[in-house]
């Protein structure tokens, strides 16, 4: 069965400490949670006192299953200094072990209007090769992930499932994939069956939230049992992070829970 993992950047949010958020998603019967950047760098992410949410985690038994690359290096803009993503790289490793996190999430960066497409694609594509070199035997996971240009990030380089695939096949490493993000794709007009089946292993995290309005799952016109069954079918059996918008009643969560169940 699939574990889903609230994001506490956007759940549980009552409170501004976020080790009482852990415990208040294991509270609510979650065995995980991910979240964003852990020195608050990049905005909207805020710094983390990383020992108490290490002390959140280790007694209510809850796993961190991702956490986010900081700083979010625009890599295409000249003059493309990426030293700051490199050094960052380092310390979010540190901090993945910390807190036992198996995967950190990188952004693409915003795209150089004069530099062709294809060109872009393969020089993230580099960039993300010496990454996974530079972490290798830390046992973490790179996560790239595509991101809608049509509502939330305009600008962005890769706002494409395939995109996104096209570079993981580039950098050819265990540790490195994608992160499917749903409700991303379907913003960006994408079938999601057909997506999740040309990036099959490649996937390696997925993230839920309905579209259109990112709110819980069973808000919006996402067929969430089909998504479910294509991620079934093309092997993935690791998390499920919930980043919608804060709007998770109990019932909401029921209905995820219950999808969850019915698809394993």
């Amino acid at each position: 069965m699939y574990e889903l993992a609230p994001n506490i950047e956007v759940l549980f949010a009552e409170s501004d400490d976020y080790s009482d958020r852990v415990r208040a998603a294991a509270a609510a019967g979650f065995t995980a949670v991910e979240m964003w950047g852990p020195r608050g760098h990049d905005y909207p992410s805020r710094p983390k006192d990383l020992p108490a949410l290490k002390a959140a985690l280790d007694d209510t038994g809850a796993r961190l299953t991702l956490l986010t690359s900081e700083p979010r290096t625009h890599f295409m803009i000249p003059p493309m200094d990426h030293s700051a993503f490199y050094s960052g790289l380092d310390d979010g490793v540190e901090v993945a072990h910390l807190l036992g996190c198996p995967r950190i999430v990188v952004s693409c960066g915003t795209a150089h209007t004069e530099t062709p497409r294809q060109t872009q694609l393969d020089l993230l594509a580099e960039v993300f090769r010496k990454a996974t070199t530079q972490i290798e035997g830390s046992n973490v996971t790179l996560v790239l992930e595509a991101v809608n240009t049509r509502v939330d990030h305009p600008g962005m380089l890769i706002d494409r499932t395939r995109e996104a695939v096209y570079v993981a096949r580039q950098v050819d490493s265990h540790f490195f994939g994608v992160l499917y993000d749903v409700y991303h794709s379907s913003v960006e007009g994408e079938h999601p069956p057909v997506e999740i089946a040309d990036a099959g292993s490649l996937i390696r995290y997925v993230q839920f939230a309905d579209a259109p309005g990112r709110g819980a799952p069973g808000t919006g016109t996402i067929d969430w049992f089909q998504v479910l069954t294509s991620l079934r079918r093309a092997g993935y059996d690791g998390p499920i992070g919930l980043e919608s918008l804060p709007s998770e009643s109990q019932d909401s969560l029921d209905f995820i829970r219950d999808l969850v169940a019915a698809a394993s």
